[in-house]
């Protein structure tokens, strides 16, 4: 989400600064802090969408939580920040999500991910390395959809089941996409 901040200054002359997301935080705690919020509604939407999916997080190893942003017209693109959190550790590790898309796509959306590890190892390997692949086909229509559930919104990605949830906007077509996950150099 993009948004536009106004900030006057003493001798009238408006200033004006462009910020994308959690660009609007000033220090890296309080950009963590956001992410933490993010993360923890994003958890809550789930649950409330899939209730089950409580159970599958308190038994795995680790979950990533992001938000995405996203518009397409043929081509498309989209990002967004989250976080990875080790159930035993405790610990989050500050991660970053792009997707490229191309297809018959018309729309613009935020899309919040839910990822769930089987095991420590990928896990490990998804903080560590990173994740990289793509997909394609899913299509997608109406307004607040919520792609979540047995089988709609469900992937399952060595060993890792990835879910997607669209809380608002209205995306239309199919097109083929490639994901990328990496850890944040900015937030850890």
């Amino acid at each position: 989400v993009v948004a536009l901040r106004q900030k006057q200054r003493g001798d009238g002359v408006a200033v004006f600064a462009l910020a994308s997301g959690s660009a609007l935080a000033e220090s890296k705690a309080e950009k963590q802090a956001e992410v933490r919020k993010a993360s923890q509604t994003t958890l809550a939407d789930f649950y409330k969408a899939e209730p089950k999916l409580k159970a599958a997080v308190a038994k795995s190893p680790g979950y990533a939580t992001f938000t995405t942003y996203g518009v397409s017209f043929l081509i498309g693109g989209q990002g967004g920040t989250g976080l990875a959190h080790d159930r035993k550790t405790g610990k989050n590790t500050y991660m970053d999500m792009g997707q490229a898309s191309a297809g018959l796509q018309i729309g613009a959306s935020q899309t919040r991910i839910l990822i769930v590890f089987d095991n420590t190892a990928a896990f490990k390997n998804f903080v560590d390395k990173g994740w990289e692949f793509s997909g394609g086909g899913a299509a997608s229509a109406g307004a607040a959809s919520k792609s979540v559930g047995s089988g709609a919104g469900r992937n399952i990605i060595a060993d890792a089941t990835y879910y997607t949830l669209t809380p608002n906007g209205l995306q239309f077509g199919g097109a083929v996409a490639g994901t990328k996950f990496w850890r944040s150099k900015d937030l850890n």
